[in-house]
């Protein structure tokens, strides 16, 4: 790797002087949250709009990116160049200028005076360049897309044409106004997905990540393809809180990919089952990647709800994983993880009271509905506390890295802040522009005002649109643009929110750019190709649920109990099935025609009752199918066992 003042003169400020400062600022971003999700402002007796707190939390985080990120990316930082230092400062005091002066320049916007357009120029400008160093160059690229469809929209012929924007009142509008910038992305970044991020770093420094891979060593070592299991169980732990399927991979796939390979897996299917673990994780409640509490403010109900209505598909979407993870481990003969590395009960035991922070977690938010970022910050004080008095393996946090939980916490939200800020670019064409009103006529347009049709061509819309993005992004954009398609032609605004959200998120493990896929292929030395592949086929389930929620709510927990009860309980018996004929094995090696006849019948029971008229049947014959091929395969083995042995 090299250091970016290579080949100049290694001019700039050194480490010893803007390290200081950047922790500061990662530090005073966390704080700056915290302070505003305990409502401190008002016990002060400040008042503040909504939009100038998040304007502060950019105010911290654009001289942070460019004190941190450099021009190019994966280039070292040891001292940083002089225009970073000016981006730093610019960025600073433009975004500080627009928080003490809100009240008045946001009344402005429509006049165009110089004092609002130029700021917003400015900081328009930082914050797409400083999401360039962050995630590349795909988001900055789909948002200048939008950002000239602002400008020239009315050049475009048909019903895509827009309303053509003054470049001066646009430039005011994307940096004041509550649908640009500081509008609905960043309020959610910078208030729930800042206090969960913290919850998930003082996890880690207090050894509760450590506690639940050593208690999936414990629950899922011993069983054959004990290391496939653990890293289904970490990864969709650790991924649910965190904000990244790829931070996902690298945080837990240096750990889980090389146990697997040691225990004789192929290294592309190491890494696939990784990718697929940890891009699950953002389908997994209660977080979601912050896409969940995002959900929640687009269509204005409780966050609870979301949760709820994501529960099973993601339990379904594991359940299929796990399944092929064990029925791998059985084709190819692979035993559990040694004794020797799994650790004791009576060593991870201690480690139970990082339970009970997830259990008031839990409970403040759905029984005594909290505010997501106050439950989370609540359930933070409680790990402190537990942490502090009992310890994990005969550690306890010190002080000084409690204290020190701040900064990181500052540091990992930068990107999400980044996204959430630029994604506000896009919201903000799209209210002025009528392109999210002319998107959605377009696409019920092509489909024919057939729901079927529409559903395959808005999931291949959200995989290309989802590739090479990170997961707020994919969600923001075909939140925006795909799920108001959908809701017009009367699915339910839930199931249409999730059906997208599954599907740009499925770009993460689709070639040909599966970011996911290609993160841990790097870290298995495995063709990224294959490892692509590979993932698609673990990860089948999330390409097939989300057309049954959508057409049978009661996988969304919607409708009659014993409905969803039978729904539930059908699906399952359908996971298990597929996920035998994709690893071609049950009792034993399953023959192709056998094969196909397993995936015919669990696709038969994996249909909800309700999907259509007719449905009960189709769940029937699947569910007596696959049981009677169930029975047949275990008899055939059986019988098959005394021959092998006298042989």
């Amino acid at each position: 790797m090299q250091d970016e003042t290579q080949g100049g003169a290694a001019s700039g400020l050194s480490a010893t002087f803007w390290l200081p400062v950047a922790n500061a600022l990662a530090f005073l971003v966390t704080l700056t949250a915290v302070c505003w999700a305990m409502s401190v402002q008002r016990y002060v007796g400040i008042d503040l709009y909504p939009q100038q707190f998040f304007a502060a939390i950019l105010a911290l985080v654009l001289p942070l990116a460019y004190l941190t990120l450099p021009a190019k990316r994966g280039a070292m930082r040891n001292r940083v160049p002089w225009y970073d230092l000016v981006f730093a400062v610019a960025g600073f005091v433009t975004v500080a200028y627009v928080v003490v002066g809100y009240p008045v320049l946001v009344l402005q916007i429509f006049a165009r005076p110089i004092e609002v357009w130029l700021p917003g120029l400015i900081i328009s400008l930082l914050t797409l360049e400083a999401l360039r160093r962050a995630t590349g160059w795909a988001l900055v690229i789909i948002i200048a897309a939008f950002l000239l469809y602002a400008l020239f929209g009315d050049i475009i012929p048909g019903r895509l044409q827009g309303r053509t924007q003054n470049w001066q009142l646009l430039a005011g509008y994307m940096a004041l106004d509550s649908n640009g910038i500081l509008g609905l992305p960043i309020s959610v970044a910078a208030t729930v997905v800042v206090a969960f991020i913290l919850f998930g770093t003082l996890l880690g420094i207090t050894g509760g990540s450590r506690f639940f891979t050593d208690a999936a060593m414990i629950g899922m070592g011993r069983f054959r393809g004990g290391s496939m299991k653990i890293a289904v169980l970490a990864s969709g732990l650790f991924g649910s809180i965190s904000g990244s399927a790829v931070a996902n991979v690298v945080g837990t796939g240096v750990v889980t990919i090389p146990m697997i390979k040691r225990d004789g897996y192929p290294g592309h299917k190491a890494a696939a089952i990784e990718a697929v673990a940890s891009t699950g994780g953002q389908l997994m409640p209660p977080v979601m990647g912050a896409s969940a509490f995002l959900m929640a403010e687009f269509l204005a109900v409780p966050y609870s709800s979301i949760v709820l209505a994501a529960l099973v598909p993601a339990i379904l979407y594991y359940v299929a994983l796990f399944i092929q993870a064990d029925l791998e481990a059985a084709r190819m003969g692979i035993r559990a993880v040694p004794k020797s590395e799994i650790p004791e009960g009576r060593a991870v035991a201690p480690g139970v009271h990082f339970v009970l922070a997830f259990a008031v977690l839990i409970y403040l938010l759905f029984w005594r509905n909290y505010q997501p970022e106050r439950a989370a910050l609540i359930a933070a004080v409680v790990l402190i506390a537990t942490s502090l008095l009992i310890g994990y393996r005969g550690e306890r946090p010190t002080i000084q890295r409690l204290f020190g939980s701040m900064s990181r916490c500052g540091y990992g939200v930068v990107e999400i802040i980044l996204i959430s800020a630029a994604s506000g670019l896009v919201i903000g064409v799209l209210n002025v522009t009528g392109l999210s009103f002319n998107l959605t006529y377009l696409l019920v347009q092509i489909g024919g005002g057939s729901a079927i049709v529409l559903l395959v061509l808005s999931a291949l819309v959200c995989i290309i649109l989802g590739m090479g993005l990170p997961t707020l992004g994919v969600y923001v954009l075909l939140a925006a643009l795909v799920a108001p398609a959908l809701i017009q032609v009367g699915i339910d605004p839930i199931g249409a929110h999730l059906y997208v959200l599954y599907f740009g998120m499925m770009s993460m493990i689709t070639p040909p750019i599966a970011l996911a896929a290609f993160a841990a292929a790097s870290i298995a030395r495995s063709p990224a190709m294959a490892t692509g592949w590979a993932a698609m086929k673990f990860g089948w389930a999330a390409y097939v649920i989300p057309l049954l929620f959508v057409f049978s709510p009661t996988l969304i927990l919607k409708g009659e109990s014993t409905d969803i009860i039978i729904a539930i309980m059908t699906a399952a018996i359908g996971v298990w099935l597929v996920s035998s004929a994709i690893a071609g094995y049950f009792a034993g090696r399953l023959s192709l025609p056998v094969r196909l006849l397993f995936a015919g019948s669990g696709l038969l029971a994996l249909v909800p009752a309700g999907a259509f008229s007719g449905a009960v049947i189709t769940d029937l014959i699947g569910v007596v199918g696959g049981a009677v091929l169930m029975v047949a395969d275990v008899v055939r083995n059986r019988r098959a066992s005394p021959r092998s042995a006298e042989t």
